[in-house]
Formats: structure tokens, sequence, C-alpha cells
């Protein structure tokens, strides 16, 4: 079954629970607020995106507030660390994973 893993507050993770519903997919949402990826999860989302600096939200304001445009940093490690970290949604099914919605090619991962 597909994953959407987000949060409730996150626009592009609407865009993408209004989407599946709308076409009648199966989907389960995690919630980020509430609930933590294990590290088989972790492991599943980094090993699926070519490079891990796209997996870093460098528009979110933990980003913004905490410097990270400045600091040399490891996002594999940082984004395990701080979630708040993560392009959202993360869409995931069968040990593969999509990092972020694409308005323009909704259906990339379907």
């Amino acid at each position: 079954m597909l994953q959407v893993i987000g949060t409730a507050k996150s626009k592009d993770t609407q865009k993408a629970v209004r989407y599946l519903k709308e076409r009648n997919i199966p989907f389960q949402f995690v919630d980020l607020t509430r609930y933590s990826l294990s590290p088989k999860e972790w492991k599943s989302i980094l090993s699926s995106v070519s490079d891990t600096d796209d997996i870093i939200d460098k528009e979110s304001q933990y980003y913004k507030k905490n410097g990270y445009a400045w600091r040399d940093y490891d996002p594999e490690e940082e984004v395990i660390l701080h979630p708040e970290l993560l392009v959202l949604p993360v869409l995931r099914k069968d040990g593969k994973a999509v990092v972020g919605w694409d308005n323009d090619n909704p259906e990339v991962f379907l």
C-alpha cells in the first residue's frame, strides 16, 4: 500500500492527499508530528534518493532559523535527527520512495 509521509499542515502533503482521494487511490497517511520513522523506513527513503541534498527543505522555517545555509552537515544524519528538514511529502511504496510533490507530474510514482 502507498504511504504518504508528511504533516497535516504541509501544503504539498495536502495536495498529495487530495490528489489520491480524488482518484480513489488507497493510501496510508503517516503524520511526522505524531509518529517517528523507524531506521528501516529512513533507509528505504534515503536509498531511493539520488542526491541526499535533495531531501533537505531549504525553504523550511527550521532550516532558516537554525542557520543550515552556513553549516557543514550530513543531510542524512540531520534529516533523521530533525525531520522538520525533510522535503514533504514522501510517497513510499514497495521499498521505493519519492520525496516532494511535483505539480506538473503528480503520477510520477503511481
